[in-house]
This record gives structure tokens, C-alpha cells and sequence, in this order.
């Protein structure tokens, strides 16, 4: 597995500190968050996931801790809308260059507007996706929102 995707390359170029983790990605996973959670010993508030979804028909980016769903509502309101619902993984996919279960909200084709939930920078250090399947960046949550150009808003339901 190559540890050098567009997500590292980004945080390399931001001058961000970060590590690379690696664990054995179960496809078959019913929740890959938690999956990656427990595959690297971690609290699955501190990993978290990257989801893909539309307010108003627009596509936005969602980081949030990957023991948590986001709640629609507050979700179209952190961007100023009225619905909010999940990107088709397709759609996510296509949008993004990253397959499913290895999206990072880091070095997507296509910027989109980003929020990470707010609960999770009163961590250390968070685990977001590194772009591959069984990649993971450990980072502070600051540097990650900085990076993303992102709000850290109340996402969770």
C-alpha cells in the first residue's frame, strides 16, 4: 500500500504535522469508522469519518466522529440550507477521485465546502481517512479544519 496519496501530499504541502497509520481495511465492515477504530486501537471519537452529502443540492464535505450520525437538519443548516441529504456513493466517488471507504476530505478532485464537527477540536489529535482504503492521517483537529478551509460546526444528531 502506498502511504503518499493526494491527501498526504496536501498536508505535506500545508506544512501540517501528521503520521500515516495503517490497518487491514474490512470491506465487508458494517461500519468502516468503527472498523478502523478498533483496527487501530483507537476511541471512535477520535477517528473520524468522511461523508459526502448535498444541501440543496449542492455538495458539501462532512467530517464527523465515527460513532456518530449526522443529523440532517443540522447538517443544511451548517451551510445555510433547507435539506440536506447522503451523496449517492457513485456520485461521492466521482466527485471526490477517492473510492468509497477511502474518501479524505483532504486533496479531493473537487473543492466543496467542508464542516467538521465541533466536538471533535476538543481533541489532541483526531484520525481522518488518507485517501486509500486502510489509510489513516493522525493530525490535530485544528490543523485539519485550517487545511480544509472548513467550519467546525454542531453536526451530530
Amino acid at each position: 500500500m502506498s502511504k503518499t496519496t493526494r491527501a498526504t501530499q496536501v498536508l505535506a504541502q500545508a506544512k501540517v504535522a501528521f503520521t500515516v497509520h495503517t490497518y487491514d481495511y474490512d470491506p465487508n465492515a458494517e461500519r468502516v469508522g468503527l472498523q478502523a477504530a478498533e483496527a487501530l486501537g483507537e476511541e471512535p471519537h477520535r477517528v473520524l469519518k468522511t461523508l459526502m452529502a448535498e444541501v440543496d443540492g449542492k455538495p458539501v464535505c462532512v467530517v464527523v466522529p465515527s460513532d456518530r450520525e449526522v443529523s440532517m437538519k443540522k447538517l443544511a443548516s451548517a451551510f445555510g440550507g433547507k435539506s440536506a441529504n447522503m451523496m449517492k456513493p457513485a456520485d461521492a466517488e466521482r466527485l471526490t477521485g477517492y473510492h468509497v471507504g477511502g474518501i479524505s476530505p483532504f486533496g479531493q478532485k473537487k473543492a466543496v465546502p467542508t464542516a467538521v464537527e465541533v466536538a471533535a477540536m476538543s481533541e489532541a489529535y483526531v484520525f481522518i481517512n488518507g485517501g486509500q482504503r486502510g489509510l489513516q492521517v493522525r493530525l490535530d483537529p485544528k490543523d485539519a479544519v485550517k487545511t480544509l478551509k472548513a467550519a467546525a460546526v454542531a453536526l451530530i444528531a
